[in-house]
């Protein structure tokens, strides 16, 4: 009898399949672990180190990713190298910081886990169905995350601290949201099944009825930018212009019913008379995060090159508070190289989509799929003026995306063009070989 060990040495294929699953089996785990946060939905697992888990099995995936796959690492694209040298001057920046190298050092080991991910994430999704899996995770888990948060957050003003995490803080959460959402809105309009259907629609609801329920000012705002891109993709690109009467609908109702505390927020940016606590709130808010900011420059002059080290500018600021702006927070802990290099990252994003954007032979699903992260991207790059995400995963996801996404489109491109010609010599040979045949007389 052979055994199973022989028979995998005999079929090689058989075990790269295997080794292909275990990789994406952990990918996946992560992306749940990081979108779901499983330690705030059952407290008897949070006891568990379910990151530290989910991280070396994701670091364990890469490797054998690494050595054999569909790709390679000679196939990674040029934005993988930015982030890898991203993640190199933070750790110069937390070596020389001059504020606290310790926690520089310790923040930047745990945002470094990003590579491993995103280098995954490229290898791994070689298909529009492995595609679509892991941006299913992250856009069941965010809604979800929603309707959490709205549960137990009922006697949380704006629902600040229910949860932990990358949701802890209502910008945070409100952030999320916006960049999750166009991906949702994919899954509903990709769907045939009715019930599908009905279970997007509300999770969308949920997701902008939390969005409001944060009444944060920077989250309306990017929704209402990334809203406009997707309603444009979606709705005028694609022919759905109900899309644009039902969401403009859906937002006035909601901030009739739960957008109170979003309006008197939003007064206190062009109203000097203070006339509620949240409004009183909303303009200390305010104040702060101008004088913030000019703290952040005020860093960035005196630490141009390595900055602070990353998470040092709440010690820096001495009022114990971050920069609400992506791009200071780079310039200011990790200095303006890192910030150059930062922009230059996701602009090679903007670039991916935008060289998508121009074909006119993808089928529907790629279509609806490069639209959610062009919307999302747009997302990100307004929402990260007005919250501090440098460190957060779900723009680099984001990236990889659309990383992975050009990657299938070109490899499909090669697969037809190598098919094409072997029909054509085919055809080529039969010719020659009938050309060949003696005619009998």
């Amino acid at each position: 009898m052979v055994t199973t060990g022989k028979m995998l040495a005999m079929n090689p294929g058989t075990l790269d399949r295997k080794k292909a699953g275990f990789s994406f089996f952990w990918l996946c785990a992560f992306y749940t672990i990081y979108c779901a946060r499983p330690e705030d939905w059952l407290h008897v697992i949070a006891i568990l180190p379910l990151a530290k888990i989910a991280g070396v099995g994701a670091f364990l995936a890469f490797l054998l990713s690494a050595r054999k796959g569909k790709r390679s690492l000679r196939d990674l694209p040029a934005e993988s190298y930015y982030l890898l040298v991203l993640i190199g001057l933070l750790f110069l920046s937390a070596i020389f910081s001059p504020i606290w190298r310790g926690g520089a050092l310790s923040h930047t080991i745990n945002f470094a886990k990003v590579y491993v991910v995103w280098i995954l994430t490229f290898l791994l999704l070689t298909d529009l169905d492995k595609f679509r899996r892991l941006l299913f995770i992250q856009a069941a888990s965010v809604p979800a995350i929603c309707l959490l948060s709205m549960i137990k957050g009922r006697g949380h003003s704006r629902l600040d601290s229910v949860l932990g995490g990358i949701y802890s803080n209502p910008n945070d959460l409100a952030f999320a949201i916006v960049l999750s959402l166009p991906i949702c809105l994919m899954f509903l309009l990709s769907t045939r099944s009715a019930m599908r259907k009905l279970l997007w629609t509300a999770a969308i609801l949920v997701m902008a009825t939390a969005l409001v329920m944060t009444a944060s000012r920077g989250g309306f705002i990017t929704l209402i930018v990334a809203g406009v891109v997707c309603l444009w993709h979606f709705g005028v690109k694609g022919r759905r212009f109900y899309l644009i009467v039902g969401s403009a609908c859906a937002g006035v109702v909601l901030l009739a019913v739960a957008g109170g505390t979003m309006k008197e927020r939003f007064v206190t940016l062009w109203a000097d008379d203070i006339n509620s606590r949240e409004q009183a709130r909303a303009a200390g808010s305010l104040e702060q995060r101008k004088e913030l900011n000019d703290r952040a420059l005020q860093g960035i002059r005196e630490y141009p090159i390595l900055g602070i080290g990353a998470q040092n500018f709440e010690t820096y600021s001495g009022s114990w508070h971050e920069v609400h702006m992506t791009y200071l927070q780079v310039g200011v802990e990790a200095g303006v190289p890192a910030l150059i290099v930062y922009l230059i990252f996701f602009g090679l994003g903007f670039r991916n989509l935008r060289r998508l954007l121009r074909r006119r032979d993808l089928d529907p699903q790629l279509k609806l799929a490069v639209w959610a992260l062009h919307s999302s991207l747009v997302g990100f790059a307004v929402g990260a003026s007005f919250s501090p995400e440098a460190y957060q995963f779900f723009p680099f996801f984001t990236v990889a995306y659309t990383s992975a996404l050009s990657a299938i489109v070109r490899e499909k491109d090669t697969a037809l063009a190598a098919e094409a010609q072997a029909v054509r010599a085919a055809a080529e040979n039969s010719y020659v070989r009938e050309d060949r045949v003696p005619v009998n007389t």
